[in-house]
């Protein structure tokens, strides 16, 4: 198991599939774009087939998340979701993705074998959504997710950054949209891990704000922590459930003591932490020709190492140099 020494264990794992995106989030990437990857830094397909093979058979992760960047921009995803499927035993399997092209992948990446999707929408506003990702692609989205809710990737759970000045007043009518449309609406809060370095604490879209302007038209009931277990997300019955709301409040409430998360970067880097300043290499032990049993060794000597919390609370912490579309969310 992936035990760390404060008694937690990893069983969630995150695979950046890519950091490549077909959009440039203004909290997220510049306009211009960034420095990808090359090719070869890449781990191939069955290169990441392997690596999820020893996290679920040696190491007891039960879930994958498979993230980007834009995770379907990766040419091999319906075929690597169609071997990790096959596993014994079988992992959950999600996808968080911008939700552009999942319109026409939807029902092939069901068929894979993949259990559901997060899809990224901020806004309902077609222009607000130019603004916030500099490119023209609402409708795809929207396209998307009701493709993939049709397809049975299900819960599809929506994803929502609130951002001063551009969309912070449509919390109660994304929620409003989200009940109609059969979808789990969950806002986070923007966090530090923009290529730019351009966050700031000051004036961000705190959980408190969320859920003060959700309360100006829903009647919220917590769940409790009991219920929530390691989730990322705090919830809350909407107007007395059973829809919920989620909150992930990464900066002003921190879940760390209760994550069970470990993650693989698209270029085959252990990360203990979203927002760790280190890395494990497992692709150089691939490439080397070490044994499964040799990197599950590695895997394991990088988690013992965890730290306690991200250090987002602390006067002074320093945004981690590699952003978001190299981490995977």
């Amino acid at each position: 198991m992936l035990l760390d020494t404060y008694g937690r264990v990893a069983t969630d794992l995150r695979v950046s599939l890519t950091d490549r995106c077909n959009l440039r989030c203004t909290y997220c990437m510049p306009e211009e774009g960034l420095q990808w990857l090359g090719k070869s830094d890449l781990l191939t397909d069955d290169e990441i087939v392997r690596l999820i093979r020893i996290a679920v058979t040696r190491l007891g992760i039960t879930e994958v998340r498979f993230t980007g960047g834009e995770p379907l921009l990766r040419p091999g995803l319906v075929g690597i979701v169609e071997q990790c499927a096959a596993l014994e035993p079988r992992p959950k399997m999600s996808l968080t993705t911008n939700g552009i092209g999942l319109a026409r992948t939807a029902r092939a990446l069901k068929a894979a074998g993949l259990d559901r999707v997060n899809v990224s929408l901020d806004t309902l506003r077609p222009d607000v959504f130019k603004t916030l990702t500099r490119r023209d692609r609402h409708r795809d989205v929207l396209d998307g997710m009701a493709a993939a809710r049709d397809a049975g990737l299900t819960p599809v759970k929506v994803n929502a950054v609130l951002m001063p000045g551009l969309n912070d007043d449509e919390a109660p009518d994304l929620l409003a949209w989200a009940l109609d449309h059969d979808y789990e609406l969950r806002f986070i809060e923007q966090m530090p891990l923009d290529a730019q370095h351009g966050w700031k604490r000051d004036g961000m879209i705190t959980a408190g704000d969320i859920l003060e302007s959700l309360r100006t038209r829903f009647t919220l009931t917590e769940e409790g922590a009991q219920e929530r277990g390691s989730a990322p997300a705090e919830r809350w019955l909407v107007d007395g459930g059973p829809a919920t709301v989620g909150v992930i409040a990464s900066v002003t409430r921190p879940f760390c003591s209760a994550c069970d998360r470990t993650r693989l970067t698209a270029d085959g880097q252990v990360r203990t932490c979203l927002f760790a300043t280190e890395e494990s290499d497992l692709r150089g032990a691939l490439r080397s020709g070490g044994t499964d049993e040799e990197i599950a060794g590695l895997w394991k000597a990088a988690m013992w190492g965890k730290k306690a919390g991200s250090g987002l609370d602390d006067p002074s912490f320093l945004q981690p140099d590699r952003p978001m579309s190299a981490i995977g969310g």
